[in-house]
């Protein structure tokens, strides 16, 4: 019989009351309180938090403090990544994020969900779904993503968004719930340069 860790993580229903699950919870918001209560200045000791608390990481990354998340081991994160104030990433399935993403303030990741009926909500039964963003790609502030999505390489996901279901590559997506708004094409590159 599988234990509620090895349901989670496998996208099935479980419940997370188990001790080892509870466990390993407080043991990143132990590791999340050193994080957040350092001065400024211990950018080395923030990285080596994050590296130990973190499935994978690059060797170039920042985490702005305040930073949460559920367990920590289920996120890897690529080479220069960066996530402004306030992230929450509820990790209770993978989360991947590939190289050069950037997170604005007040972003949000949840692999959580829970069952529409009360009745197995309120049993406590829930589940996850893994997010996946991929390779350059810039999520706006205040931008909620849902379990299961996936964000596709050198798209802009514009603030404010609430992510319900996937978005292509090269793409600009906004709105609630966030859709395609534009593709995003050579000329971009063309009209940026021109203005330098």
């Amino acid at each position: 019989m599988k234990s509620a860790k090895e349901k989670m993580i496998a996208g099935l229903p479980y419940i997370d009351s188990e001790g080892q699950l509870f466990k390993e919870r407080q043991y990143a918001k132990e590791e999340l309180k050193r994080f957040n209560d350092s001065e400024p200045k211990q950018l080395k000791f923030r990285k080596q938090i994050i590296q130990k608390l973190f499935k994978a990481t690059g060797t170039r990354f920042f985490l702005e403090p305040p930073f949460r998340c559920d367990y920590g081991y289920n996120i890897a994160i690529g080479e220069n990544f960066y996530s402004n104030y306030n992230c929450t990433i509820l990790d209770g399935a993978p989360v991947t994020i590939g190289d050069n993403v950037l997170f604005g303030p007040n972003v949000s990741l949840f692999t959580a969900g829970h069952p529409l009926h009360f009745e197995a909500r309120n049993q406590g039964w829930e589940f996850a779904l893994p997010i996946v963003i991929e390779d350059n790609v810039w999520i706006g502030g205040h931008v909620v993503i849902n379990p299961g999505v996936r964000i596709g390489k050198n798209s802009v996901i514009g603030s404010g968004s609430v992510v319900t279901k996937d978005i292509p590559a090269d793409v600009v997506a906004a709105g609630n719930p966030c859709r395609v708004i534009r593709n995003i094409t050579e000329a971009a590159r063309i009209t940026y340069a021109e203005n330098l």
